[in-house]
C-alpha cells in the first residue's frame, strides 16, 4: 500500500503557510460552514461516528472526549481547548512539520473544534526549541485574525473564539497533558492526580479538551469529506490515516502518511529500506516510550492501534525508529534509560527513583561491570517478583511506564541473550567497545 497524502498534501510547498495560498486550495471554507451552518452536537456526532483517535500517544476516541465537555459553558465556567504541540517524543517530529509548513489546516481544525465544542478561548502549547515554527505559527494567527477567521463575531456570524500560542520551556514532562495545563498556568510542569480529569477540571480549574496537533488536523478533513469517507480508510477500530516519523537505519529517513492498517514492512520499503548491506534487527514504531520489536514480529505486524498492540507495542506518538543488523540493543535500552532519568519531574517515588536505578544498571552492564543478579534486578525494579507493577503504573503520569516499557516489554522480552552476552564477556556483541553508547 502506497503513501498517501492527506494531512501531508502541502507540506512540501513552502507557500503554503501563507493564507492567500492556503485559501486558494479551499482552505477555511469548511470551518465557515460548520460555523455557519451546522449545529456544534452533529459535529462531535460527525467525529465520534468516523472514529477518530488521539494521534498523540493513548490513542483515546476523540468524539469520546469531546462528549464528556459541558453543552452550556458560561462566562462563570467557561471551557477551553488546547492544542498539545509540545512534541518531545525522541523520534517524533511529524507535528513539527504540520505546523511549519501547513499552519492554517490546524488553526482550522481548531476553529471548527471550538465551535463544536462551544469554546471562546483556546490555546496552542508549543515547543519552546520550535522557535522558527513558533514565528511561523504567530504569523498564520495574525493573518487568520485579519481575515475575520479569529476573535469576534468569526465569519459574519455570532460565534467568537480566540487562539493563544504559548511557548513551553522545554520539558518533556509538559508533553502529558496535566503538567501541560499547570505550566500553561505559569507553574512548575508536574503532572495531575486524575480523577478529576480534564473535561470536569482541567486548566484554571474549568473543563477542558486537549488534542495533539495531528488529531486536529483530521477534524477539518472529517467535515468536508464525511464520516463515510474517512471511515473508509484503515480499519474498523483504527480508522483514517496516521503519520509516522521514521528515522534510523532506512535509505529515505522522513515523515510518512499511511492508511491504518498498512503493514509495518510496507512502511520501511515506503521509506527506501532498511540500509543497503544489512538486515533489519527491530523497530520501535510509537516513539521511544514503546516496546521494541524484533524482525520476526514486525513481519506480522501492522499500523493501526490493535494490530501493534496483538504485537505487545503501540502506535503512541508515530515515532518509528528501525535498527539494524549492527545496533547493540543494550546500548540503545541505556540511551532510552538516560532520557527519561533526565526527564522524570521528580514529583513521585516510582519514577524518580525507578528511572534513577534501571539507567545506573543497564550503565553498570554496558561499562563491561554487569553482574548475573542485574537481570533480575531490572525485572524486579518494573515487575517485583509476585507479578506486580512498581513502576508501571505506579507514577502520577505515564513517565514512569515509558520507561520500564521499553525496558522490560523490549529489550528484554526480546532481546535478553544480548544482557547476557554482555554481563559474559564484558563486551558488546555487535563489536562496540565498553562505554561507548549507542545513537537513536
Amino acid at each position: 500500500m502506497p503513501e498517501v497524502k492527506i494531512i501531508r498534501k502541502w507540506v512540501e510547498d513552502p507557500q503554503q503557510a501563507k493564507i492567500d495560498v492556503a485559501m486558494s486550495r479551499g482552505y477555511y471554507a469548511d470551518a465557515r460552514r460548520a460555523v455557519l451552518e451546522m449545529q456544534p452536537d452533529p459535529i462531535i456526532e460527525m467525529i465520534r461516528s468516523a472514529g477518530l483517535r488521539g494521534r498523540g500517544g493513548a490513542g483515546a476516541p476523540c468524539g469520546m472526549k469531546w462528549g464528556f465537555m459541558p453543552k452550556a459553558p458560561t462566562a462563570e465556567r467557561p471551557s477551553y481547548l488546547i492544542c498539545n504541540a509540545d512534541e518531545s517524543e525522541p523520534g517524533t517530529y511529524n507535528n513539527h512539520e504540520l505546523m511549519q509548513f501547513d499552519p492554517h489546516q490546524l488553526i482550522e481544525g481548531m476553529i471548527i473544534s471550538a465551535y463544536a465544542l462551544r469554546v471562546r478561548t483556546m490555546f496552542i502549547y508549543i515547543r519552546g526549541e520550535m522557535v522558527l515554527t513558533a514565528k511561523v505559527l504567530a504569523d498564520a494567527l495574525a493573518e487568520a485574525y485579519a481575515k475575520g477567521f479569529l476573535g469576534e463575531n468569526i465569519f459574519g456570524s455570532d460565534f467568537s473564539t480566540d487562539l493563544i500560542l504559548h511557548r513551553g520551556a522545554g520539558a518533556y514532562i509538559c508533553g502529558e497533558e496535566t503538567a501541560l495545563m499547570d505550566s500553561l498556568e505559569g507553574r512548575r510542569g508536574h503532572p495531575r492526580s486524575k480523577p478529576p480529569f480534564p473535561a470536569v477540571q482541567g486548566l484554571y480549574g474549568m473543563p477542558t479538551t486537549i488534542n495533539n496537533v495531528e488529531t486536529l488536523c483530521n477534524v477539518k478533513h472529517i467535515v468536508a469529506h464525511g464520516v463515510e469517507w474517512y471511515r473508509a480508510m484503515g480499519t474498523e477500530k483504527s480508522t483514517g490515516t496516521k503519520i509516522f516519523s521514521v528515522s534510523g537505519h532506512v535509505n529515505k529517513p522522513g515523515n510518512y502518511e499511511v492508511v491504518m492498517g498498512t503493514p509495518l514492512m510496507e512502511l520501511i520499503e515506503i521509506a527506501g529500506g532498511v540500509r543497503t548491506g544489512h538486515q533489519l534487527k527491530a523497530v520501535i514504531p510509537g516513539g521511544s516510550s514503546m516496546p521494541m520489536i524484533p524482525k520476526d514480529v514486525c513481519e506480522q505486524a501492522t499500523l493501526d492501534f490493535e494490530g501493534l498492540q496483538k504485537c505487545g507495542t503501540a502506535v503512541g506518538s508515530g515515532g518509528f525508529m528501525v535498527f539494524d543488523d549492527t545496533t547493540d540493543i543494550v546500548q540503545v535500552c541505556e540511551v532510552i534509560a538516560r532520557f527519561y532519568k533526565n526527564e522524570s519531574c521528580g514529583k513521585c517515588v516510582p519514577c524518580r527513583i525507578g528511572t534513577d536505578f534501571l539507567h545506573k544498571i543497564i550503565q553498570r552492564i554496558t561499562r563491561g561491570q554487569g553482574r548475573r543478579e542485574d537481570i533480575a534486578l531490572l525485572k524486579g525494579t518494573c515487575i517485583n517478583l509476585a507479578g506486580e507493577k512498581m513502576m508501571d503504573s505506579r507514577s502520577f503520569c505515564a513517565l514512569g511506564d515509558a520507561a520500564a516499557w521499553p525496558i522490560i516489554w523490549g529489550g528484554l522480552k526480546h532481546f535478553q541473550n544480548e544482557f547476557d552476552y554482555w554481563i559474559e564477556n564484558r563486551q558488546s556483541p555487535v563489536g562496540l567497545p565498553a562505554g561507548q553508547s549507542a545513537t537513536l
